[in-house]
């Protein structure tokens, strides 16, 4: 008797293939070559330990035994915590959110799927600015959207007049993602201002609030003294969702928040939809014990000066080896462009190397290929001499 799943899940199980494809193939290499050969940049998978500060706050929180400390709390988290994270919010943002605009999430994934069911009808369309982490387009789908990939400038800033081009009558929100995964960019300051007032116009031609949803899990993971610019100040119908994963090197904890602007329009409703949908998508609210903890990790994060060393050996062995690129300003990729157009059969020549990487079709970009920085210093050295044969045969 045969069994089928849904349709819908079979194309999406095509679609997101290619950092599976690349994770199923380096177990394969490392079985076959040995761990110590193979140079694996496919997952951004943090190997730096979590700050002591982190370490802390978990020991003592989980040695509390007070009875109930363990319980349901109000679905969007301790209120404590909140408070704590508008504080934060308003030190990137320049704004202050108030408790009840902050939810604490499971992971910035589980921030954009509350997001997202408050906001989008069947229809409604989420357009984002490419290359782009490729769970987007499924996140939006959860909830009746489409996702709208726009363009970008060949330095991978954002191209405004793509995105004033996309905008129609079906357009909810812009969801960006500073620095970007694949690309490392950092959307500067005037171009956000520009942003927001694009927005405005529009909202105002189309009778409907248009939101900026920013996805933000490596803002604080910048480098030769970037900084990312705060959006809530330019743009009141900001809504922000982000993780620990990256700063505090926790992703397995799944942990984040999202943070509406104060004086977003329609503010209460759009509170009161996230919350309902964090209880009604499962999650009913954040883990008790994390929350505690990042309560009393904010100001912490991992030493970003040991990503940047890598960034930069990284650079120079990609530079030696002939590719193009652009330097990345946070986060902890590279996005170089393929030296020949198929970016699939550069990166099959690469594993050929026994290097690994994540051909750009994956976040709707072909044309270059993704490594990521977050391993040992080693592996990323092992790498110089592979990097150069393959260019050498092209």
């Amino acid at each position: 008797m045969e069994t089928k799943i849904s349709d819908k899940m079979v194309g999406f199980m095509e679609r997101s293939s290619w950092i599976r494809k690349m994770f199923e193939q380096g177990a394969k290499l490392k079985a076959q070559y040995g761990a110590d050969r193979v140079c694996d940049f496919s997952l951004g998978n943090p190997d730096l330990s979590p700050p002591e500060e982190f370490y802390s706050a978990l020991e003592r929180w989980a040695m509390d035994r007070t009875p109930g400390i363990h319980s349901y709390m109000p679905n969007a988290g301790y209120p404590e915590v909140r408070q704590k994270i508008a504080e934060e919010v308003e030190q990137a943002h320049m704004v202050l959110p108030l408790v009840e605009d902050v939810i604490m999430t499971v992971g910035a994934a589980g921030g954009l799927n509350i997001i997202f069911k408050a906001l989008l009808n069947p229809g409604d369309e989420v357009i984002v600015p490419r290359p782009f982490f490729v769970e987007y387009g499924f996140y939006v789908d959860n909830h009746g959207g489409v996702l709208r990939p726009v363009d970008c400038k060949r330095d991978f800033s954002l191209d405004l007049k793509a995105i004033e081009s996309a905008i129609t009558e079906k357009t909810k929100a812009v969801l960006i993602n500073s620095p970007n995964n694949p690309s490392g960019v950092i959307y500067d300051e005037d171009s956000i201002k520009e942003l927001a007032t694009l927005l405005t116009r529009a909202s105002e031609k189309a009778g409907q609030n248009i939101f900026l949803i920013s996805d933000e899990p490596y803002r604080k993971l910048v480098f030769s003294g970037a900084t990312v610019p705060p959006l809530m100040k330019h743009y009141r119908n900001t809504i922000v969702t982000t993780s620990f994963s990256k700063d505090l090197s926790i992703p397995g904890e799944r942990i984040g928040y999202v943070a509406l602007h104060p004086e977003a329009q329609g503010r209460e409703m759009i509170q009161g939809a996230m919350t309902l949908a964090n209880r009604i998508l499962g999650f009913v609210n954040a883990p008790a014990l994390m929350q505690r903890v990042v309560g009393d990790s904010l100001h912490a994060k991992v030493d970003c000066s040991v990503y940047e060393r890598r960034r930069d050996l990284f650079a120079e062995i990609l530079s030696d080896a002939g590719l193009e690129f652009t330097m990345p300003k946070g986060a902890f990729y590279f996005f170089p462009v393929s030296p020949i157009p198929d970016d699939t059969e550069f990166v099959r020549m690469l594993q050929e190397e026994l290097i690994l990487a994540v051909p750009g079709t994956g976040f709707g970009l072909p044309g270059h290929f993704r490594l990521a920085f977050c391993v040992d210093d080693a592996v990323i050295e092992r790498s110089r001499d592979g990097f150069k044969r393959v260019m050498e045969r092209l």
